[in-house]
């Protein structure tokens, strides 16, 4: 079962691993292997909600997320998107973008830093929206009562999570980006850059979620109603009829995969600069984790592991409102991605040992509950 989930995932690793010592050496091989671990550990948030999604979809679109999704994962976003920010923020051609990323390593990395309050804005407020709409929802399950009953309740107020993130953009805007960068002794001001970024990620949350979540629930009931008509269908003898809408449903809950991979991306290939700046090292690296992250959220909707480990999903959404806000700050501060990883990693394995906890209880309890109903011999 490992080796067929993450076959790929090794054999890619023995390939990228291989490709960087014969690309510089020892020095380029140890580099590919910090960037693999990098996103792997800022990335296992992601394969937790990914694997959410990912498990009310069909084999079909199962595999296509898994061999498309991974082409504009590892290639669309770990290699053409820094190339791409360069290109728009600095007015370049895309040739001349990929020349100077190969031939000016410093001054691209230069131009990715200017990009880099656009980035995190559009980014951060992608994910705290997703976060929002996690917590104000009223679930059955709860992992942290105490914070999450009154919010399911805040969260019966139309558009809420977009107030405030509205509101976190704006104070973002003004504190953050007003002094981001100084370049050449003077400050540059953000603000609005920061602010229509903001925007274009609110929205692009809105449009690719709520279709997603629309076509989502018109499965739902064609589901509903194909169960009647198979039954109606059984007592008359006829041949039962197919869901025309999934198809929809699964492109768009694929293409807000996609959105949702690209900004759990920006961290990482804005951190791997930390590393490197070589554009080529840095997407064999980035593209090796990429690949981790895919298998790893497979692993989870083949295994179940979200319905064993009910809290899982918390703990990850918890961590995407952490990385959220660290990348709203990193606007203007400079925050360590080893921090960034560690705050995702604790979140999620507290989520996991409550779970544990959890099951152990139940586990117990049932246990009890067969001991007192059990009737004793003679009786």
């Amino acid at each position: 079962m490992v080796l067929k989930t993450f076959g790929w995932s090794f054999a890619v690793t023995a390939l990228g691993l291989v490709a960087a010592f014969l690309f510089g050496g020892w020095t380029a091989f140890g580099i590919v292997a910090i960037l693999s671990i990098l996103e792997i550990s800022l990335s296992f948030d992601n394969a937790v909600v990914n694997a959410g999604i990912l498990k009310k979809m069909n084999a079909f679109w199962q595999k296509i997320f898994l061999t498309i999704g991974i082409l504009i994962a590892v290639f669309g976003m770990r290699l053409v998107f820094p190339v791409v920010i360069v290109a728009v923020s600095a007015q370049l051609g895309p040739i001349e973008a990929v020349d100077l990323a190969l031939s000016d390593k410093d001054r691209y990395q230069e131009l990715v830093t200017d990009a880099h309050p656009a980035i995190a804005a559009f980014g951060g407020m992608f994910l705290l929206m997703i976060f929002l709409d996690f917590i104000f929802e009223d679930r059955e399950i709860k992992w942290l009562a105490w914070l999450e009953r009154p919010l399911a309740k805040l969260g019966k107020v139309d558009m809420l999570s977009v107030c405030i993130a509205l509101i976190i953009l704006l104070i973002s805007a003004m504190t953050f980006a007003t002094h981001a960068h100084q370049h050449g002794g003077t400050h540059v001001d953000k603000a609005e850059t920061v602010l229509l970024a903001g925007i274009a990620g609110l929205i692009t949350y809105m449009i690719v979620g709520g279709l997603s979540g629309y076509f989502e629930d018109k499965l739902e009931e064609e589901e509903e109603q194909e169960h009647e008509e198979e039954e109606k269908a059984a007592r008359e003898g006829k041949p039962k009829s197919a869901i025309a809408l999934a198809g929809k449903a699964a492109f768009f809950m694929f293409l807000y995969l996609e959105v949702l991979d690209a900004s759990f991306s920006f961290d990482g290939v804005i951190g791997a600069f930390a590393i490197t700046n070589d554009i080529v090292l840095m997407a064999l690296g980035l593209g090796i984790g990429a690949m981790y992250v895919r298998s790893l959220t497979v692993y989870l909707v083949r295994q179940g592991t979200l319905d064993d480990y009910v809290y899982l999903e918390h703990g990850a959404h918890y961590a995407i409102g952490a990385l959220a806000m660290i990348l709203l700050v990193t606007i203007q501060y400079e925050i360590n991605e080893i921090i960034t990883g560690l705050i995702g990693v604790v979140l999620i394995g507290a989520s996991f040992w409550s779970s544990v906890r959890r099951n152990k209880r139940i586990a117990e309890a049932e246990a009890e509950a067969g001991e007192k109903t059990e009737v004793p011999s003679g009786v």
